[in-house]
């Protein structure tokens, strides 16, 4: 949660209902609107307070009870679900035991009267000071799902390629999603569902909120993007600023930096594994979690990181007399929950530590005094060695001081009577210093003010710099992802321009009676090339260049084909299939039984260029004509084979003798 404990660097928002009920119609909500420095009051409907947190996006909207935004525990989920991503709602009377809101406010010492608006000021002043709860029922752990946009339809040959479209432009938009996280150093694992030219859908789960995604929601043609927040359990409370009690340190520096928080009674808080933290932030993960009395170490002498670390705190250091044995780590750990032999090592080096002050520890806890802070007692004792009946000495010493200054002054005003008489004349010479003094002080809270009102603008320029650089940041994204788009598009455009062109010379070919078709392209034909009789690769020929009636084709490689991939080309009823390779049998009796021609591709002289083809239309006219004669050779052959058949039958049935 945030660490700020002074000026604010954004909008609060403090919410009191006002009238009706939350669970009834139209009920109105007392809103201030606080920002360190104004106060803005309104009157506003539910309606409106959700529009109004949608369009300012405050750092946190602040309530005495989260219960008057939402009628139950599902509609308070649905709530927090809907807040923009960097707002959080926050209890500022705690979380699962709240107290009541005057209590808290007169504790803070912040203004509280019961009125709505008053007690929506509260909240307000309260959150911007950290005080409360914030209210969670989502993790840090974010879906990211892109899937189709568009129904695939129900099936077909003719759906083939719109189905693989949407599926190609699913995986394509994937790539660009994944490319974009890898950009900004999020963590991820991605399941994708393979489908027919592509993926149907892919599911990206981010380690991070959704404010920090360089993606957004959204739905463009093909494709459409979906982002949806790990819910928890249940709801849950965090405090905005985490306590720092006095801790035990344990770390295993290295390859691997592992480190462990033990609290003074001997329970692990917390624990870290990092390959890429540097000191320093390791640093800031302890000051996070505590203040350390006691760094320790597994081995000895302590090494020099985690000496530097100690330092840096201030605290005592502990190593064992030897190494820590495996077996020695592995059973005083037993009972704990780690993910690393690096993590269990920080642990058993905390749990050294504990063990070897635990009755130092007890001892404070049972002599130290109820009303006086046991940590700073531990911090004197454990980490500056200093005797423990000496610190609880000086402290019961201060606290008789400040009775006697407070008690003992006024009732000895007759046994100093005297000693006043002789300063009065002392005073009064004194008043005029005092008045000369004050004077010098008027002045000094002038400049206060003006410091204070330079420093109020200076705020007020932040914010305005802040929201500027957010909505730059915003565009930027906006801009790049336009840009990819685009580049998309043109290379689309380039592509289906480049077909077209392929497309005009195929058609002039066709067209040869054109004014604008050259003398050498008279006698000669278009052949429309398919690189393998299967029925991808005639789909993929008809995306191309297109298949029609009386088309010339070129089988690049005729083997393989079955019945289906035959009819299909049978059903285009090209003029003549010109083959390399020999048909299956299947396929040539599909086809002749087409009538369809079909001839040895050596019989035809085929020039190609790029992807498009031509031959002499002399040379196919007689490839069709051959065709033609084998065909009736065949017929004929076909004819006496079945004549000779039917007589082998009939003597076959006509009885003996």
């Amino acid at each position: 949660m945030s660490d700020r404990t002074g000026a604010l660097d954004a909008v609060v928002f403090g919410v009191d209902i006002q009238s009706g009920d939350v669970r009834g119609d139209a009920p109105s909500y007392a809103l201030v609107v606080f920002d360190g420095d104004s106060i803005e009051r309104d009157v506003v409907s539910y309606r409106k307070l959700r529009r109004r947190i949608n369009d300012e996006r405050p750092t946190m909207v602040a309530t005495d009870n989260m219960y008057e935004l939402a009628e139950d525990k599902d509609a308070l989920i649905h709530f927090l679900g809907s807040l923009p991503p960097e707002t959080t709602l926050v209890q500022v009377t705690g979380g699962t035991d709240p107290e009541p809101l005057s209590r808290v406010a007169s504790r803070h010492g912040v203004p509280y009267a019961k009125k709505p608006m008053k007690e929506a000021e509260a909240a307000a002043r309260l959150a911007a000071a950290n005080v409360g709860q914030a209210v969670t029922a989502f993790t840090n752990t974010t879906e990211v799902k892109v899937a189709r946009g568009r129904s695939t339809g129900s099936g077909g040959w003719s759906e083939d390629r719109y189905t693989r479209r949407i599926h190609g432009s699913v995986k394509r938009r994937t790539r660009e999603v994944e490319s974009e996280l890898d950009d900004a150093g999020l963590d991820y694992e991605r399941d994708a569902t393979e489908k027919y030219g592509g993926f149907s859908n892919a599911i990206f789960t981010v380690q991070a909120p959704p404010s920090d995604l360089p993606v957004s929601t959204e739905r463009s043609g093909d494709v459409r993007i979906e982002i949806e927040r790990q819910r928890r359990d249940g709801v849950e409370f965090e405090p905005l600023v985490k306590r720092r009690d006095r801790v035990i340190v344990g770390i295993d520096p290295g390859t691997t930096t592992a480190v462990a928080i033990v609290s003074t009674d001997g329970a692990v808080l917390d624990v870290l594994s990092t390959r890429t933290a540097d000191t320093a932030a390791v640093i800031e993960w302890i000051i996070e979690r505590g203040r350390p009395v006691i760094v320790a170490a597994d081995v000895t002498p302590m090494p020099e990181t985690v000496e530097k670390i100690r330092r840096s705190f201030d605290a005592s250091g502990w190593v064992p007399d030897r190494d820590l044995p495996v077996d020695v780590k592995q059973h005083r750990t037993r009972e704990e929950g780690y993910d690393n032999d690096h993590e269990r090592d920080a642990i058993a080096a905390a749990f050294g530590a504990y063990d070897a002050n635990k009755d130092k520890f007890e001892r404070i806890a049972r002599e130290t005094p109820p009303r006086q802070d046991q940590g700073a007692v531990l911090e004197r004792v454990v980490a500056g060695n200093e005797p423990l009946a000496e610190v609880l000495s000086d402290l019961q010493d201060d606290g008789e001081e400040e009775e006697e200054n407070t008690e003992h002054v006024p009732r000895e005003l007759t046994a100093e009577e005297r000693r006043i008489n002789r300063l009065e004349t002392q005073v009064e010479r004194l008043q005029d210093h005092v008045e000369t003094l004050e004077g010098t002080i008027e002045q000094k809270d002038d400049r206060i003010d003006e410091y204070e009102q330079k420093l109020s603008d200076a705020r007020s320029e932040q914010r305005r710099e802040t929201r500027k650089s957010r909505e730059v940041t915003r565009l930027e994204r906006r801009n790049n992802q336009l840009e990819r788009k685009l580049e998309t598009e043109r290379e689309r455009i380039e592509e289906l321009e480049s077909k077209l062109e392929r497309l005009k010379a195929l058609w002039k070919l066709d067209h040869s009676n054109f004014a604008d078709v050259a003398e050498k392209k008279a006698g000669l034909v278009p052949v429309k090339i398919i690189e393998q009789f299967t029925r991808d690769d005639i789909e993929t020929a008809d995306e191309k260049f297109g298949l029609a009636e009386d088309d010339v084709v070129f089988l690049r490689d005729a083997s393989g084909a079955g019945r289906s991939t035959a009819q299909r080309l049978a059903d285009i009823n090209p003029k003549v299939v010109l083959r390399n390779g020999q048909l299956s049998d299947m396929a040539d009796a599909i086809l002749f039984d087409e009538e369809i021609p079909v001839a040895p591709a050596e019989m035809v002289t085929i020039q190609e260029v790029d992807e498009l083809a031509v031959a002499r239309e002399s040379e196919v006219e007689e490839a069709i004509e051959d065709w033609h004669q084998r065909a009736e050779d065949r017929k004929r052959e076909q004819s006496a084979e079945m004549v000779d058949r039917l007589i082998s039958e009939h003597r076959a049935d006509r009885p003996e003798g």
